[in-house]
C-alpha cells in the first residue's frame, strides 16, 4: 500500500480523467477493496464483480472526494464496502459459500506494506478494547459483516434507535482513539 498523499494525488487526478492515475490508484489498493468486498459478500465471483463497480463508481465520483486529514483509503472502503453491502441486500439470500472462500489466494502485501497493516491492525485492536464487547461486536457486525441496524438491536435486544446510537458513539470512540 502506498502512503495517503500518494493516494490522495491519484485520487485527485483520476478526478481530472488521468486513466495513467486510475491504473496506479487500482494497483495500489484493489488487494484491500478486493478483502473488503470480499468479507461482506463471501462469495469470490461476487466480490470480483462488486469490485468493477467499486472502480467505476470511483472513476465517475473522484470529483467528490474531499481531503478532509482521514486516510483517503477510508473514502475507498466506504465505496467498496456499500457497494458490497448494496449487492449483498439485493442477492435476498445470507448463504456463504465457505468452500470457494477458502479456495481464494489473496495476492500478498509486500514486506513494507505488512508491516504498516500489521501495526494498524493493533492499533485497531487496541481500539476496540476501549469499547464494550457487546458495542465492539455491533460495530463489527455492521462495518465488516453486513449486517443490518434492525438486525443488530434484535440480536442485542435494544431498540432500533438505541442500536443506532451504540454504532454512532463506538465510531466517534474508535475515532479519537485512532487519532491519538
Amino acid at each position: 500500500m502506498t502512503d495517503r498523499d500518494h493516494i490522495e494525488a491519484l485520487i485527485g487526478k483520476v478526478s481530472l480523467g488521468d486513466r495513467a492515475a486510475f491504473g496506479a490508484l487500482y494497483d495500489a489498493t484493489n488487494g484491500k477493496l478486493f478483502t473488503v468486498c470480499l468479507r461482506v459478500l463471501k462469495n469470490k465471483s461476487e466480490a470480483e464483480d462488486t469490485l468493477q463497480e467499486v472502480y467505476l463508481r470511483i472513476w465517475n465520483k473522484a470529483d467528490r472526494y474531499a481531503v478532509t486529514g482521514h486516510s483517503p483509503m477510508t473514502w475507498l472502503i466506504t465505496v467498496a464496502r456499500n457497494l458490497a453491502i448494496d449487492r449483498l441486500r439485493a442477492r435476498k439470500t445470507a448463504e456463504v459459500d465457505l468452500d470457494s472462500a477458502a479456495e481464494l489466494v489473496e495476492k500478498s502485501p509486500g514486506p513494507e506494506a505488512a508491516s504498516i497493516a500489521a501495526s494498524d491492525q493493533r492499533r485497531i485492536s487496541v481500539c476496540f478494547e476501549e469499547l464494550p464487547p457487546d458495542r465492539a461486536d455491533a460495530v463489527r457486525a455492521a462495518y465488516l459483516e453486513g449486517a443490518t441496524y434492525q438486525t443488530l438491536a434484535d440480536r442485542h435486544h435494544v431498540p432500533l434507535n438505541t442500536m443506532r446510537t451504540w454504532l454512532r458513539r463506538s465510531l466517534m470512540v474508535l475515532k479519537e482513539c485512532l487519532s491519538r
